[in-house]
C-alpha cells in the first residue's frame, strides 16, 4: 500500500521519448481517429477506478484490431517507449495507470465475438467485448459465462483476464482462470503467441496460468476462447440475517464443512445492507448485524436437497431470520442488492477505497472484529462486502478526498487489512490484483527470493522491461526503502531488478 503517488513511482528510469516523433510514427501506424494526444482526449486516461492515482500518458491508442496492437508494440520496442494495456477502466488497482513516459494502448474497440460455439460449448472474442455480452450472446443457446464479476455490465474479458476476476458465482464455477481455455498474446516486441486450446495437452497449456492474472506485464492479450456453461435449469436463494458477525462467519465455514458447494456464498455487514437498501430495496434484514446470500443451482430436487441442508446449518449456527427466494425477480433482487455495494457507497460518502485481500474462511468473524477496530483508530466508516465463500473480502473504506489527511488515513487503513490478512494465513489479493496500489504489501507478504523469482518470469517474456512497468512486483530496493521485508545479513538487492 502506498501512502502517495509520489512515494512509489514506476521506472521513471526510461528516458522521455520525442514527443513529435512519437507521435508521427503513431499516426502512420492507426487511423486520426484512433490516436488522442491532446490534455482534454488524454484526461480520462489519467486513471483507472481507483482515481487516488492519476497520470497522463504521452498518448493513447485506440487498438482497433490484432494487426494494429502488433505494429504498435513493434514501434515502442524499439524506440524504448512503455506501454500500458488497458480495458474497460474498470480496475480497482491502479494496474491500467499510465506512464508518464509511454502510451496507454486501449483495447476497448476491439470487442466481436468471433466465434460461438454451442456443441463443443466454447466461445473466441476479442479482449475488449464485456463481460456481460457473453453471456448476453450465448444465451440464445442456453448457454452463458461464468465468472460475474460486480463489474460485469462495464468489464471487458481482457481485463478479467488480466486480473483473474471471480465474482459472487466463483465458488463453484472458479475464477477467470477456470473458465478459459486459450489466449492469443502479442509480446512487446510484437511476436504473437498462442497458449492453451481444447486439447488438454495443448501447446503453452503450462503457461496459460501464468499469463492469467499477470496484470498485463508479460503481454497483450488480442483473442480469448472461453468456456461456455449450460444455464442451470433453477436457482434459489437463501437470505438468512445474524445478530452477530462471528456467527455468520462460522456459518459459512460450516456450510463448506458440511461438504456443500452453493453457486454463490456472500456476506455483508449492517453497515453494507443499510447502504444498499435504500438505493437497490433488496429486501434485506437492516436490524441483522450480518447477511449470507446463499444459493443453490441444478435441477429442481437438487435444488431443494441443497436449500434445505443449508437451511438447517443456517439455523443451527444462530440466524436471526431466513428467508428463501420464491421466484426468479426475487432471487436477481437478492443479488441486486449485493451487486450494488459499490455504488451505494458512492450515495452516501464523497470517496470510497475498496480493499481486497483473501483469508481462511475460519477466520471471517476474526477479520470483520478487527476491521470494527480500525474502523475506531483511524475514524473511518467500513462497509463489509465479502465473497464468504473463497474468503474473499472486499471492505469499502469511506473517505473525503478533500479533508486533508483522510486520504492518508484510508491508505493505512487498508494496509493494515492487508497485513491482518497475511497474519491469519491469508494473501493481499483476490481477484482486484497488485497493480501500483498494493507494492508495499507484496514487500510485506513475499521474500526477496520469491521476488527475484516473479521478475525473472518477467524478464523472460520483456527484459526491456516496458510492458506495464512500476506495477505488481516491488524492486527489492524499493523494499527495503519501505522497511517491510526482512533482508539476510549481505543480501542485496539483484542489480537486474531495479530497471522494471
Amino acid at each position: 500500500m502506498t501512502t502517495s503517488a509520489s512515494v512509489i513511482d514506476p521506472a521513471e528510469d526510461f528516458p522521455m521519448a520525442d514527443r513529435t516523433a512519437l507521435l508521427a510514427a503513431l499516426a502512420r501506424l492507426v487511423p486520426p481517429t484512433a490516436l488522442l494526444t491532446t490534455e482534454d482526449e488524454l484526461r480520462p486516461y489519467e486513471c483507472d477506478a481507483l482515481m487516488a492515482y492519476r497520470r497522463l500518458p504521452l498518448a493513447v491508442v485506440l487498438a482497433e484490431d490484432e494487426a494494429q496492437v502488433v505494429a504498435v508494440l513493434r514501434l515502442c520496442h524499439r524506440l524504448g517507449v512503455p506501454v500500458v494495456a488497458r480495458g474497460a477502466g474498470t480496475g480497482l488497482s491502479a494496474g491500467a495507470l499510465p506512464h508518464a513516459h509511454g502510451i496507454v494502448l486501449s483495447l476497448a474497440r476491439m470487442q466481436r465475438m468471433l466465434h460461438l460455439d454451442p456443441l463443443s460449448r466454447l466461445a473466441v472474442i476479442e479482449p475488449g467485448m464485456r463481460n456481460l455480452a457473453i453471456s448476453e450472446a450465448a444465451a440464445a443457446h442456453g448457454l452463458y459465462y461464468a465468472p460475474d464479476p460486480s463489474s460485469q455490465i462495464a468489464c471487458s474479458i481482457g481485463g478479467n483476464v488480466a486480473e483473474n476476476s471471480g465474482g459472487v458465482h466463483c465458488l463453484k464455477y472458479g475464477l477467470t482462470v477456470h473458465n478459459v481455455l486459450a489466449l492469443r498474446v502479442v509480446l512487446m516486441d510484437g511476436e504473437i503467441i498462442e497458449l492453451g486450446g481444447m486439447a488438454p495437452d495443448a501447446p503453452g497449456s503450462e503457461l496459460l496460468a501464468l499469463m492469467i492474472g499477470s496484470e498485463g506485464l508479460l503481454g497483450v492479450v488480442t483473442r480469448v476462447t472461453v468456456r461456455l456453461l449450460p444455464k442451470p435449469r433453477t436457482a434459489r436463494v437463501i437470505l438468512a440475517g445474524f445478530a452477530d458477525i462471528a456467527r455468520a462467519g462460522e456459518a459459512v465455514a460450516a456450510v463448506i464443512a458440511a461438504g456443500l458447494i452453493p453457486a454463490g456464498l456472500e456476506l455483508m455487514d449492517q453497515a453494507a445492507t443499510r447502504a444498499v437498501e435504500p438505493f437497490v430495496g433488496a429486501g434485506y434484514d437492516l436490524e441483522a448485524a450480518a447477511i449470507l446470500l446463499a444459493e443453490a443451482d441444478g435441477t429442481a430436487e437438487e435444488v431443494e436437497e441443497e436449500i434445505a441442508a443449508m437451511r438447517a446449518i443456517l439455523e443451527r449456527h444462530g440466524a436471526t431470520s431466513l428467508r428463501v427466494s420464491t421466484s426468479e425477480a426475487e432471487r436477481l433482487k437478492f443479488w441486486a442488492g449485493r451487486k450494488a455495494a459499490f455504488p451505494a457507497a458512492g450515495r452516501i460518502s464523497p470517496d470510497y477505497y475498496c480493499m481486497d485481500g483473501t483469508i481462511p474462511r475460519r477466520h471471517l468473524g476474526r477479520m470483520l472484529n478487527a476491521i470494527a477496530a480500525m474502523e475506531k483508530k483511524y475514524g473511518l466508516g467500513c462497509l463489509n462486502v465479502f465473497h464468504a465463500g473463497d474468503g474473499n473480502l472486499h471492505p469499502l473504506i469511506l473517505y473525503d478526498a478533500n479533508v486533508p489527511g483522510e486520504l492518508e488515513r484510508t491508505e493505512a487503513f487498508g494496509a493494515e487489512i492487508l497485513r491482518r490478512s497475511i497474519e491469519l494465513g491469508g494473501t493481499i489479493t483476490g481477484e482486484h490484483g497488485v497493480g501500483f496500489e498494493k507494492l508495499g504489501s507484496m514487500c510485506e507478504q513475499f521474500s526477496s527470493d520469491e521476488l527475484q523469482i516473479f521478475h525473472a518470469i518477467k524478464r523472460a517474456f520483456d527484459p526491456a522491461g516496458l510492458l506495464n512497468p512500476g506495477k505488481a512486483v516491488p524492486t527489492l530496493h524499493r523494499c527495503a526503502e519501505l522497511g517491510r521485508m526482512h533482508v539476510h545479513r549481505g543480501q542485496l538487492p539483484h542489480p537486474e531488478l531495479e530497471r522494471f
